[in-house]
């Protein structure tokens, strides 16, 4: 009885050990915060370097006493919506980037299908809440609820002509005789006679709602609906003047060979800028417009043709999203990570710039000089210009210059107002289906200029079967009632 109950005695005590053993192990394990993130500036990311720059911020991490280890997922631009909302759908991942102008993983399509956290209580004193300006907040929020943390970069939208500086210095063009779009059309024969594969790159993007930012208030970022600033009512914005004038335009330099095929059927990449097979595209203005030399690695010149506004959207240009399935311990871990990239130099040059002497080098200023084959990323997709150290050739007050774009752009009729289209949900997801078939190809100049009309007449006509009378009267009736 004694040796039975000393065996009993030991197994306990061995028992013991295993789960004090297995305790403690559960109380040191750290959680892991799995990243996706869009990469712009290469066309594939490397992920034996990507890999290196994680282990290099988890040492970071855990040299700052974090009680948790990030995982790097880059992801070319070309294939970021598909496998980030594929990891979202599978709980794969817990904070992601995202932008109001992102499609199908946007801040609006995250918020309408309910897969971003709300953060509203749990930024409240955090390092994170005060990284940012106090107006940042309430103005990227959705319907008073915090759901999204904005890169801190411009918080206006305006748009630029850009164009190559050794083109414009060979051609001697008079770049300030612009002052709209069309006045670039004598150059774009120079560059077509220059033999450019593309005189006007248009980055497969559809730009009415960008060129005609003076215009109107694009506030669901479609070109479809918009509020009139003249009359500051919503209107159907595929049915006035300035639509049809901008698609013709279009038109007419796709068929002069200014607009190559591949704009329009979205053959182009993100990278296409970074070569020398253009000399006209476009430019999203920010505070210090000779970024666009460092992005696009070569010397360009920008000239404003829309005024700068502050809208709904404009704080939301680029963003990270927590994911709403996440647990509050991880929504917690988020948030005290981007308090810390948004705060910590080291951290935010890692995370931004790679690895010092592989990734980027120091000028004698303390500037970044980056390598850029292997890891690649701006501040405006990754950080806050506040906390972030300077790119070579960047200007010493590029803070100070960011405070005076902010402060002193043009409030927007429309600002403050989001359009919640729950109400018409299937109504207007297939108008942006049909947007995709006609208003695509029409802003990108796939149209012959005689045909536009007709088309136009017939894209309205698959809209209004679409529901998008439906769309307009619930638009018009939520921004009276805001008004």
């Amino acid at each position: 009885m004694k040796k039975v109950l000393s065996k009993a005695l030991t197994l306990l005590a061995v028992l013991a050990m295993v789960g004090s053993f297995t305790a403690c192990g559960k109380k040191e394990s750290k959680k892991v915060i799995s990243i996706y993130r869009c990469t712009f500036n290469l066309a594939s990311p490397d992920a034996t370097e990507v890999q290196k720059v994680q282990d290099a911020i988890n040492a970071y991490l855990a040299k700052k006493g974090a009680d948790y280890t990030v995982e790097l997922n880059d992801i070319g631009s070309g294939e970021y919506t598909d496998k980030a909302n594929l990891a979202l759908k599978g709980g794969e991942v817990n904070l992601l980037w995202t932008a109001s102008w992102e499609s199908t993983i946007g801040t609006n399509d995250l918020w309408k299908e309910n897969s971003a956290y709300d953060i509203t209580n749990l930024i409240k004193g955090t390092d994170l809440e005060k990284a940012l300006p106090s107006w940042v907040w309430p103005a990227s929020a959705y319907a008073g609820k915090t759901y999204y943390v904005p890169c801190y970069k411009e918080s206006a939208e305006g748009y630029d002509v850009m164009v190559r500086s050794d083109l414009a210095k060979k051609y001697n063009w008079n770049l300030n005789s612009i002052k709209t779009l069309k006045d670039i059309e004598p150059m774009l024969a120079d560059c077509k006679a220059e033999g450019l594969k593309y005189p006007y790159l248009t980055q497969k993007t559809a730009m009415f709602h960008r060129w005609y930012l003076n215009d109107f208030d694009f506030f669901s970022q479609d070109s479809f609906i918009a509020v009139d600033r003249d009359t500051n009512t919503v209107v159907d914005a595929i049915l006035t003047p300035e639509y049809a004038d901008f698609c013709k335009l279009m038109g007419n330099w796709h068929a002069k060979g200014y607009i190559h095929e591949d704009d329009p059927t979205k053959q182009t990449t993100d990278t296409t800028t970074q070569t020398q097979d253009w000399g006209f595209s476009w430019w999203t203005c920010v505070p210090n417009d000779e970024e666009a030399d460092s992005r696009y690695g070569q010397s360009v010149e920008t000239i404003s043709v829309t005024n700068k506004y502050s809208h709904s959207t404009t704080t939301l240009g680029s963003c990270f999203a927590i994911a709403a399935n996440c647990t509050e311990d991880e929504a917690k871990a988020c948030i005290d990570f981007l308090g810390k990239l948004y705060t910590d130099k080291e951290l935010a040059d890692l995370y931004t710039y790679g690895i010092e002497g592989t990734d980027y080098t120091r000028t004698a200023s303390g500037a970044v000089k980056k390598q850029g084959g292997k890891y690649n990323h701006s501040m405006w997709e990754s950080a806050s210009v506040l906390c972030l150290s300077l790119e070579d050739g960047e200007p010493a007050d590029k803070v100070e210059l960011y405070s005076k774009f902010n402060n002193s752009s043009l409030s927007s009729c429309a600002s403050g107002f989001r359009f919640d289209s729950t109400p018409v949900a299937a109504e207007y997801a297939t108008c942006q289906t049909v947007f995709e078939e006609y208003g695509f190809i029409l802003e990108n100049g796939g149209i012959a200029p005689a045909d536009v009309e007709k088309t136009i007449a017939t894209y309205q006509a698959k809209l209004d079967e679409a529901g998008y009378q439906k769309v307009l009267a619930e638009a018009q009736k939520q921004y009276n009632a805001w008004k």
